[in-house]
Order: C-alpha cells, then sequence, then structure tokens
C-alpha cells in the first residue's frame, strides 16, 4: 500500500483524506439512524396511552422529548395542547409539523458532505491523471528521454484515477443508501404525528 501511494505521488493525499472523512460519516450516520432513536416500536401507543383522559405531566412531556425523534415531535403536540388547550387543527399540526422538519434535518446531518465526496473524488482523480500526464510529456522533452520519469508519471495518472473511483463509488452507494434510509424514517413520522394529531383533537374536546 505504502509503495502505491509513493507511485501515485502527492494528488493522491486529498483522496486518502477524503476516503477516511467518507468512512467516518458513514459509520456515524449508520448509527445514529438506528430505528430505536428514530421510531422505536411501540412509542406511539404508549404516548396516546399516557393522553388518553388528559394531559401527562411536564416531566413526562420532557421524557418523552429526550427520547427519541419520533418523541420529540409527539411531544410538540403535547406542548402546543398545553399552552393552548383551545389551539385549532390547522396550528396543532402546524406546530407539529415545524418540530417535524427541525427532526429531519437532523437526520440528514452529514449527507450533504458525503455527497460531496462522492462527486468530488473522481475529478481529484482526474486531477492526479492530468498532473501524471504532464510529467509524462516533461520528461518526454527533444533530444531526451527519461524512462523512469515517464514510468513515474504513468503510476500516477492509473493510481489516481483509479483511487479516486474506489473512493467515490462506495460513497457514493452508502449516500444513497443513507438517504432512502432518512426518506423512509421521515415518512413514517409523518405518518405517525398525523395519527398522533388526530388523538390530540379528540383530547382537546375532553379539555375544554
Amino acid at each position: 500500500m505504502l509503495t502505491i501511494i509513493q507511485a501515485a505521488g502527492w494528488p493522491i493525499w486529498p483522496l486518502l483524506a477524503c476516503s477516511v472523512v467518507a468512512l467516518a460519516l458513514i459509520i456515524e450516520r449508520l448509527l445514529s439512524l438506528r430505528q430505536h432513536l428514530i421510531t422505536p416500536p411501540g412509542l406511539l401507543n404508549q404516548a396516546i396511552q399516557a393522553s388518553q383522559a388528559s394531559l401527562p405531566s411536564d416531566d413526562v412531556i420532557n421524557q418523552l422529548e429526550q427520547h427519541s425523534a419520533l418523541g420529540q415531535v409527539l411531544a410538540s403536540g403535547w406542548h402546543a395542547l398545553q399552552i393552548s388547550p383551545h389551539i385549532n387543527d390547522v396550528d396543532l399540526r402546524y406546530s407539529m409539523e415545524v418540530s417535524g422538519r427541525e427532526v429531519a434535518h437532523g437526520l440528514e446531518k452529514n449527507l450533504s458532505a458525503l455527497a460531496t465526496i462522492a462527486s468530488a473524488a473522481p475529478l481529484l482523480g482526474l486531477l492526479g491523471t492530468v498532473i501524471g500526464m504532464i510529467d509524462i510529456f516533461g520528461s518526454q522533452a527533444p533530444g531526451t528521454s527519461n524512462p523512469a520519469q515517464l514510468a513515474q508519471g504513468i503510476s500516477m495518472a492509473l493510481y489516481n484515477t483509479a483511487f479516486g473511483l474506489i473512493v467515490a463509488i462506495p460513497a457514493l452507494m452508502f449516500w444513497r443508501y443513507l438517504r432512502a434510509r432518512v426518506d423512509a424514517h421521515v415518512l413514517g413520522l409523518e405518518l405517525d404525528a398525523e395519527r398522533f394529531a388526530r388523538h390530540l383533537l379528540v383530547l382537546r374536546s375532553k379539555l375544554r
């Protein structure tokens, strides 16, 4: 590996940095997007059960808010109804929608950086290829011949191209996978939030 890095020359160092960053981002997102941290099974039913006849205490609301992403969205509905017991349908749903947007933004954290690496890695590889070609042509000046520099230029050109693709392809695949995972979580949050909003509207009539 060290021999390849030496043969590829200095243009491969930005690609190595991109590979390390991409790996760190992928691991971080895989850990952060686990289901029990976003939409724990049974949490919605527990929240509905806890507010069948009245709003729960502040401690319960705060505990739900810190529990998970879904808990944050559901707790926003409790907060809205707690502040304004006669809140209308539109304002209640809007308050939960705002919280949902904040949660969705958090789920998308670092995905843009991963997409940037997937797009930039082939370009960095191309840069190394161009630099390698410049070395090749520079070694073939009229009346001179430098086989060592010619071989070095070819190595730099090919290794950088290959390594750029090696970094970009997995980064792109994981970005698409994580993007789909986020979309699935967001859809689940929206469906649960709508069901909880209907429950809160029923609860609102009991509080009057």
